[in-house]
């Protein structure tokens, strides 16, 4: 239940706190006086969007924060872990709402706007003065149904097969599309692979390739380099040889007389043996030197020929080499498209078999929980002023040319939702047969069908509190005391909260409060006050007759309220 709502600098409102209480909260107020405020204010509690425009002028932001007390709820337990809330049994909702966006929190923890959505839905079901025109969308119908346990359990179940079925689809098409495009362009490819493999390139050829030409390129300057060397180092009169044995010779004589000199001897012999090295390596290089123009043009034509397919690829060689391997296993696929397609076909056909069956088994759950729930809400209409109401959830296949298996030899569509199509059928008059919901309740109907929609629901799937904003549109009289009674009964399993501008209804309330529009200095102010008991029978007496209230209005009322309470 919700224990307490805080609202400040909201729209018109300054800053209002209020304790709402267990069973049914009433709320009645002047036209305008702001009671769509504060249901404003508690759906952005509730993960709706928020305006900016809501904050009130002047201020630098609005602020909505309810405490609730949640009870045993192991789903919601398990969300708010994944988010980062400890679960506990009283949770605080917070929303701020500033120019530059929002922010929320559960528990002074900030969450995701979807989160605190998520965290609502859980807890709060709130029904707007045209949510009863979600009974005119027939999708609708169906979701009503699959909020039921045993439909939802096999709606899970169906969807698991539908997600994997329609897995294996879009992998058949994925293949199919590469087949295509591969048919298309295998001509192509296949020039491609023998233009490459024709060209046969090696690994790290280019870099070879540029060492051979550069030394063939320069073989003449190389030898003519080399033969200057071998003439400097021992083939002229005077050469680098002879002169080194000559001082050679001098140092050991001068060695022998002084022995300063045997560290030079030793590093001129090292001299020498390095000089000699040398022109033998470069003697046997000049011998090796190759003077082949033919071999040079050879090589330089295969260099052009790689770079030729370099720029055509827009690759270098080793992409190439890579592209080529690529390039071979896209047309070994070709040859195995065929053999890939028949195995998915065949998976596909056993899943459509296993899908057909999972969709069987929820279209039956559907179709008996759809029969309870059409007994169910045909008490609940009687209660409500319908004596001769015939209610029928209809369920049926839908079918579609295209269809993805056959039912009683008729195709059979399938969504993520089934293959069914569920719609609501209705007679309020006696003699008639029942027609959809959707094209044959009136206004007023629609609000009491979605009283008796809710009522079910409510104790079925135990939401902890339900807000009703005028849920009494288009009604009046006997049929809203009916109403308040519904109302005043549901309020055992669950809290209640309820705007009303009807006696009938609000006599009914637990606990009354009155929303009133004051001005204060130079501004306009939204205030809440929760009533007596006789307070309470006052303002009821005033939605009877008005302002002017006399003693046999306000005996009337305090009578309306006294049978409220029996």
């Amino acid at each position: 239940m919700i224990t307490s709502l805080y609202i400040k600098d909201f729209a018109l409102i300054d800053e209002i706190e209020t304790v709402f209480e267990p069973g049914l909260n009433i709320i009645t107020g002047e036209t305008g006086a702001g009671k769509s405020i504060i249901i404003g204010a508690l759906t952005i509690l509730l993960g709706e969007r928020a305006q900016t425009d809501s904050i009130r002028q002047g201020a630098v932001k609005a602020v909505a924060e309810a405490v609730l007390r949640t009870g045993k709820d192991p789903r919601l337990d398990i969300l708010l872990k994944e988010n980062g809330v400890d679960p506990a049994d009283e949770l605080i909702l917070r929303r701020e709402v500033r120019q530059s966006g929002s922010r929320a929190f559960v528990n002074d923890t900030p969450v995701q706007l979807s989160v605190l959505r998520q965290v609502g839905e859980r807890l709060v079901d709130l029904h707007g003065q045209h949510d009863h025109q979600l009974l005119l969308n027939e999708e609708h119908h169906r979701e009503v149904i699959d909020e039921r346990e045993q439909v939802a359990l096999h709606l899970e179940e169906y969807r698991k097969v539908y997600e994997r079925l329609t897995g294996l689809m879009n992998e058949r098409r994925s293949l199919q599309k590469r087949e295509k495009e591969l048919r298309e362009k295998q001509e192509l490819y296949s020039f491609q692979l023998k233009e490459l493999r024709a060209a046969a390139i090696k690994e790290d050829e280019t870099e070879e390739l540029e060492r051979e030409i550069s030394l063939l390129d320069n073989s003449e300057a190389l030898n003519e380099t080399a033969a200057r060397i071998l003439q400097a180092g021992k083939e002229a009169e005077v050469n680098a040889l002879d002169l080194l044995r000559l001082m050679q010779h001098a140092l050991e004589e001068m060695a022998r007389m002084e022995p300063d000199f045997e560290s030079y001897l030793n590093e001129l012999d090292t001299a020498r043996i390095s000089v000699e090295e040398l022109l033998r390596f470069t003697e046997h290089y000049q011998n090796s030197i190759e003077f082949n123009p033919r071999q040079l043009e050879h090589l330089r034509q295969r260099q052009a020929e790689i770079r030729r397919l370099e720029k055509k690829y827009g690759m270098d060689a080793a992409e190439l080499m890579a592209y080529m391997q690529e390039l071979q296993q896209t047309l070994s696929l070709a040859d195995n498209f065929d053999l890939e397609l028949e195995k998915l076909s065949s998976r596909i056909s056993k899943m459509q078999l296993e899908l057909k069956e999972k969709a069987i088994k929820l279209h039956d759950a559907r179709s008996r929980e759809g029969g309870d729930l059409s007994k169910a809400i045909e008490g609940e209409l009687l209660r409500l002023g319908f004596k001769h109401a015939a209610f029928e959830v209809r369920t049926s296949w839908r079918h579609e040319p295209n269809g993805w298996f056959l039912i009683d030899d008729k195709p059979v569509g399938c969504t993520p939702d089934g293959a069914d199509e569920v719609i609501f059928y209705i007679s309020t008059n006696k003699g008639e047969h029942p027609k959809p919901l959707s094209k044959t309740a009136s206004g007023g109907e629609m609000s009491r069908i979605m009283l008796a929609l809710k009522s079910i629901l409510a104790r079925e799937q135990r939401l902890p509190v339900m807000i009703f904003d005028e849920i009494d549109t288009g009604i009046s009289g006997p049929i809203a005391l009916q109403v308040g009674q519904t109302m005043r009964e549901l309020a055992s399993h669950c809290q209640i909260i309820s705007i009303t501008h009807l006696p009938q209804i609000a006599s009914m309330g637990h606990f009354h409060f009155v929303v009133r529009k004051e001005e204060s200095g130079d501004r306009t102010v939204t205030r809440i006050d929760k009533l007596s008991k006789e307070e309470h029978i006052r303002e009821v007496a005033r939605l009877m007759s008005g302002p002017d209230l006399t003693e046999s209005v306000i005996s009337s009322a305090r009578e309306l309220v006294n049978r409220a309470g029996k």
